[in-house]
Formats: structure tokens, sequence, C-alpha cells
């Protein structure tokens, strides 16, 4: 590197963060340009790169609210599960209890709606 671009390099690491960001507006005034573009096109230039998201084959059937007809919802578990009347009462009305872990799209989905059904009100994550 010269001499002039090294002095110059020194100079501009004595200033502060706010007079760095006052120079950058300067800069961008005077030539007409945007400093945050090449930026931004770097980023959506590596987001088309990365690698694809696997879609996911694992879910869980979580109880939120077991609504109005409680008896109704502790049934509907009791069936989708292997839980006896006390543990099944005591799912229904933990809030975020997970009902269902790790089973298929297919079989949550269908948990969801039986649930729903009884009056639950139950997400699958």
């Amino acid at each position: 590197m010269s001499d002039k671009l090294q002095k110059f390099v020194e100079e501009l690491s004595t200033l502060s963060v706010l007079e760095a960001a006052d120079l950058v507006k300067m800069l961008e005034e005077k030539w007409g340009v945007s400093a945050a573009a090449p930026v931004a096109m770097a980023v959506a230039g590596g987001a088309a790169a990365a690698e694809p998201v696997e879609e996911k084959t694992e879910f869980d059937v979580v109880i939120k609210d077991p609504g109005a007809k409680k008896i109704d919802v502790i049934k509907v578990i009791r069936q989708l599960t292997s839980l006896g009347l006390g543990e099944a009462k005591t799912l229904a009305e933990t809030a975020g209890g997970k009902v269902l872990t790790a089973v298929g799209k297919d079989a949550a989905t269908d948990a969801k709606k039986k649930l729903e059904e009884a009056g639950a009100n139950v997400v699958v994550e």
C-alpha cells in the first residue's frame, strides 16, 4: 500500500463511529451513490446460494387451552394416547402440554382435528 493510502487509513481510524457515519453520508451525497446497496446485493446473493431447508417430518400436537368442554377433550386425549384418566386430565389442563410428540403430519393433523372438534385450542409444531 502506498504511503499516501496508509496515512489516509490511519487518519480514518481516528474517527468516532458518529463521525464515520457522517463521512459515509457526505460521500454518498457527493458521489450520488448508496453504501447500503452493495451490502444488500451481497446478502441477497448469499441467500440464493443457501442450502434448501429440509421439510419437517415430525410434529408435536400441543394443547393451548382445553376450552369449555374439558371432559370431551380428556376423552379425545385418552383415545389418542395410552394415558389414564388422571394423566389425561392433567395434560388437558396444562397449557403447552404435548398430547403427541414426533408424529407424522397426517397423525398430527388428525389429532388436531379431533381435539378441536372436542373444543380444545390446539397447535401443531
